[in-house]
């Protein structure tokens, strides 16, 4: 069985955002969360990006970690 050290810069890659620290602290700080909004449907996001992260997080992909990582970030 495989397995995936997937981090936050990764999925940003993946999300097709630059990567880079600076990047993520800065979007991290200009992106906020609703008490009840779902992460996959937040304005922010493209609709590629929209898609990849609700069918990772239906799938129970090996990202849900770090995506559930990240919309807790979002929240604070």
């Amino acid at each position: 069985m495989e397995t995936f050290n997937h981090n936050l810069s990764s999925l940003f890659s993946q999300l097709g955002l630059n990567s880079s620290n600076e990047f993520i602290e800065s979007f991290l700080n200009d992106h906020h969360l609703e008490q009840h909004e779902q992460l996959s449907e937040a304005n922010f996001w493209q609709p590629s990006q929209k898609r990849f992260i609700k069918e990772s997080q239906d799938q129970d992909a090996d990202w849900c970690e770090v995506i559930d990582q990240l919309d807790a970030l979002l929240r604070k």
